[in-house]
């Protein structure tokens, strides 16, 4: 009830609020997708939100999949690559949903890479003030990481994600059989969450990923469900302690400070993997620099890195003042500052006193740049 006491009222607005949600792992899984909103549908209608690539590859399998249990749906798309990661882009599929009468009753069904999930959660999280939608990563960069956690967002002229919200996802579903169609280099790239996740949380699994090189790279049925499972459950936990990266989801940042900076500096021509290696490298020679990861664990992530193909040097056009420069604006940064999440082991991340993010010296850092080259 509305408090009021003299010029002063008070709306109580405190409530508790469930946003689990379940991740569905398989193989070709658009039958059940279709088969699930059947019998616990989300929306009256769907639409698929998806990049040019993704739709060649799969507009008809899950459309057909969709209609063949009666369920209304159409396909959105935008021009593939991370330069169309723009509130644009985002402006142009809502209006063509509204165009065709999708409201507050639909839902966002996202298809494809991270690219994709980002786009279509921040289009579910302003579409009406807000759908439902549902995360069909189709990429190992997306089901490692980006399908998961709620994050969304845009990019903008001043660097990656800095317009978005947290929106949870109604569902993921994890179809291995999608990985098949990745070219060589895509598949390498979604490799660098994957490494992440072990140095950051995991050592058995980092082990894993060490021993069995040539069968990640075969994309067996059998290990690519391993690793998915290992990915998510890795960044579920950390999910559920930090829903809202107050604190301890930061360690799911290792590498990305500098690794969005020099993918910004290079027009995109880095994929994110690849930018995300070469940050992990910079991230964790500060760690050994500063007395906190050895320089054992420091040759065997460098050394995981390349041996699924990843790069470990920064490209010579992208100048270490210009990665200083961007990364002042990355989202960590406090007052103007970059702050960098930083490893201890392989494994285990150091928690700067509960923040687990921390300021680092611009002389040590461009030292490490230089080193990184």
């Amino acid at each position: 009830m509305v408090e009021s006491k003299d010029n002063v009222m008070r709306i109580n607005l405190k409530r508790e609020i469930d946003e689990s949600y379940n991740l569905v792992f398989g193989n070709e899984l658009f039958p059940q997708i279709a088969s699930d909103l059947k019998d616990k549908p989300i929306g009256s209608r769907y639409a698929i939100v998806t990049d040019s690539n993704v739709r060649e590859l799969y507009e008809e399998s899950l459309e057909d999949a969709l209609r063949s249990e009666g369920i209304e749906t159409q396909i959105f798309s935008f021009e593939a690559g991370e330069q169309n990661k723009t509130i644009d882009s985002c402006m142009t599929m809502m209006g063509e949903m509204s165009h065709h009468t999708y409201g507050r009753d639909s839902a966002i069904l996202a298809l494809g890479g991270g690219v994709v999930g980002d786009m279509a959660g921040f289009m579910a999280t302003i579409f009406n003030r807000g759908i439902p939608y549902i995360q069909i990563p189709t990429t190992v960069l997306a089901q490692a990481d980006s399908s998961i956690g709620g994050k969304t967002a845009v990019d903008t002229e001043y660097g990656k994600n800095l317009v978005g919200a947290f929106k949870q996802p109604e569902r993921v579903y994890i179809d291995v059989a999608t990985l098949k169609t990745l070219s060589e280099e895509d598949y390498r790239n979604g490799l660098a969450e994957t490494i992440k996740h072990g140095v950051i949380q995991d050592a058995e699994f980092f082990n894993y990923l060490q021993e069995n090189v040539g069968l990640v790279l075969e994309r067996s049925s059998e290990s690519s469900l391993y690793i998915a499972k290992n990915n998510c459950g890795i960044k579920g936990n950390v999910v559920e302690v930090d829903p809202h990266e107050k604190g301890l989801r930061k360690i799911l940042n290792y590498g990305h400070t500098v690794g969005h900076a020099v993918e910004k500096l290079s027009n995109f021509e880095l994929s994110h993997g690849e930018a995300v290696a070469i940050g992990m490298m910079v991230a964790g020679r500060i760690a050994n620099r500063l007395g906190y990861f050895s320089q054992k664990d420091l040759q065997a992530q460098e050394a995981l890195l390349v041996a699924v193909g990843l790069p470990i040097t920064i490209p010579n056009g992208i100048s270490n003042e210009n990665i200083i420069d961007v990364t002042s604006r990355d989202k960590k940064a406090k007052d103007g500052k970059a702050r960098y999440v930083l490893p201890i082991s392989i494994g285990q991340m150091h928690e700067f006193n509960g923040t687990y993010a921390t300021h680092v010296d611009n002389d040590v850092v461009m030292n490490v740049l230089q080193r990184t080259r």
